[in-house]
């Protein structure tokens, strides 16, 4: 193997996995895993899902930048690594408010007697959260890789997507990995707890995260 290509493939699953280590990859995803009841094999199944919206969104401006010029392209990322932060506290902070709501809300139902049927609301709420945080892992890619294609591209288009995919899988993989960690540790939270009160505290966990992200700390 050309010793070139060979360090481009380490280099690539090397930031694949050390990006994708910071808080802001996997907390919003054990945090939803716990709060939904999610299995591990659904954990796993939505963290590749958003995943591969997140590793995409990055290969795709990686694309970009080698048909447009990296300069312009490089601008883009960084604005939309800048947002990303405030778009993790925007739904942080609407996760939690909904989940005061349900909380109040259920107490007053225990409160008075009232019985309600949840199971078809905790399933549209299990959706909703999906499509969000999918959506925010979209809108905050990594241009780590653009320059790593740019340096493969020279080598060919099979090395250079050999690049990318090293690069992908090794982001990926890490996310499953932490989000199925951050699921097993948030279970030690009593489930009666984190029935009333989880969807206010994953929001608050998110939005920390967020907060950090904005202020460039992760």
């Amino acid at each position: 193997m050309n010793p070139g290509f060979a360090a481009l493939l380490g280099a690539a699953a090397l930031v694949g996995s050390l990006h994708s280590a910071a808080p802001d990859h996997w907390t919003p995803l054990g945090a939803a895993a716990r709060v939904r009841g999610w299995s591990a094999g659904r954990t796993a199944r939505i963290s590749l899902l958003c995943g591969f919206g997140h590793v995409s969104v990055s290969a795709a401006l990686g694309l970009a930048a080698l048909l447009a010029g990296m300069e312009a392209v490089l601008a883009l990322g960084h604005r939309m690594e800048s947002v990303s932060g405030l778009l993790l506290l925007g739904f942080g902070f609407g996760w939690a408010v909904w989940g005061w709501r349900n909380a109040v809300e259920h107490a007053h139902a225990h409160l008075h007697g009232h019985t309600h049927a949840h199971a078809h609301r905790d399933d549209d709420a299990s959706r909703v959260t999906v499509a969000g945080l999918f959506a925010l892992y979209c809108a905050d890619p990594c241009i780590a890789v653009i320059p790593l294609l740019f340096a493969a591209a020279p080598l060919g288009a099979f090395r250079a997507l050999a690049v990318v995919l090293a690069y992908e899988g090794a982001t990926i993989s890490t996310m499953v990995v932490l989000a199925l960690a951050a699921r097993s540790g948030a279970s030690l939270f009593p489930a009666r707890w984190v029935e009333r009160w989880g969807d206010v505290a994953a929001g608050g966990a998110v939005m920390g995260v967020g907060a950090l992200a904005a202020a460039g700390v992760v």
